[in-house]
């Protein structure tokens, strides 16, 4: 494992300024975070769920919670990373690192590789108690100044995702023309099913950029700010992702089935979904306050090893659809309510 993004701040004294500079460097928006480990707490996936809290997600309370997937260590850890590629962290900095166990650091360790962060660890007692798998961290430093200079130095990956600037929506009657070219625009790939032959194999659906070539895509519908900050709360970016893409296009949830890594552009700014024998298979504009959660919904897909042929909303639309329905019903105002016969209970 390699060790060259990991820094220990050694603080043997316990000075409240090595505290105060960590917690007053949360910035997320700049590429910085600050996870405060919950004192106490038993949950296996606990130190998972604070990180996910710094990146600015919700876990919805009680015992029977639509998120209680998330009690998985390894899904919450994978949900961790995700976010933190999707949203362009690029430093994560973790106080009172001596009182994690050895299997929460192990768990940090392997988050660091996922993601290829940046992770700096206060360790603040004596250095003599550093487990086996940080005392192998060659960078260790002490004293203010160098904490300072630490906090001022650029992390590995860029502070910002690559989200340039979506093109302005069109509305009214602008937004109905593009709609009614895109629907009677031939798909591109041979997507026409109509004219194949029985037993024959059609051609691959082209995906989102290749598309985007050819036709101009429907802009997003508008949905109130209150509910874009209710999806970008959502912990896990499958759901975030599928809810977010329903609530900007209005499509049927079966429409999100076939839709790949590849029907996302690049830079996240449309999402082509796939009707039945992609006789139609319309190009969206993606708004600006959803694309942080499709690309988290991407990330996660590529954290896997998952190829971009392969569906990237597939797997909560089957073992988690419970969830996906609950979470759905969190969310009156957008009218989210899916039928149980489109999901695998």
């Amino acid at each position: 494992m390699a060790y060259s993004d990991v820094t220990i701040v050694v603080d043997e004294q316990d000075d409240l300024f090595y505290t105060r500079a960590a917690l007053q460097a949360h910035q997320p928006g700049e590429g910085r975070i600050t996870v405060q480990p919950t004192p106490a707490s038993g949950s296996p996936a606990a130190l998972a769920h604070d990180m996910l809290y710094a990146l600015g997600k919700r876990l919805a309370p009680g015992p029977h919670s639509p998120d209680v997937w998330l009690d998985s260590v390894n899904t919450a850890w994978l949900a961790a990373a995700a976010w933190t590629v999707a949203t362009g962290v690029r430093h994560v900095l973790v106080p009172r690192a001596h009182l994690l166990t050895i299997r929460r650091i192990d768990q940090l360790l392997a988050w660091r590789e996922m993601t290829g962060a940046q992770l700096t660890l206060l360790w603040q007692k004596p250095p003599r108690g550093l487990p086996p798998a940080l005392a192998r961290v060659e960078r260790r430093i002490s004293g203010r100044d160098q904490f300072k200079a630490l906090l001022a130095e650029p992390g590995p990956i860029p502070a910002h995702p690559s989200f340039p600037p979506a093109p302005p929506a069109k509305t009214g009657a602008a937004a109905t023309a593009v709609a009614a070219r895109q629907s009677a625009a031939p798909q591109p790939g041979g997507t026409e099913a109509a004219s194949m032959r029985p037993g024959q194999r059609g051609h691959p659906c082209a995906g989102a950029l290749a598309t985007a070539q050819l036709i101009q895509a429907a802009p997003g519908i508008e949905i109130a700010s209150e509910e874009a900050a209710a999806l970008a709360a959502l912990a896990h970016p499958l759901i975030a992702g599928t809810l977010s893409v329903l609530a900007f296009t209005r499509a049927g949830l079966g429409s999100l089935r076939f839709t790949r890594d590849l029907d996302i552009t690049g830079d996240v700014s449309a999402v082509k979904l796939h009707g039945v024998g992609h006789r139609h298979c319309p190009l969206h504009a993606v708004p600006a306050w959803a694309r942080p959660l499709l690309a988290g919904t991407r990330a996660h897909h590529r954290l896997t090893g998952r190829p971009p042929g392969d569906s990237v909303f597939a797997p909560v639309m089957l073992a988690e659809a419970r969830h996906l329905r609950a979470h759905a019903g969190r969310l009156p105002r957008l009218d989210l309510s899916l039928p149980a016969g489109a999901l695998v209970p």
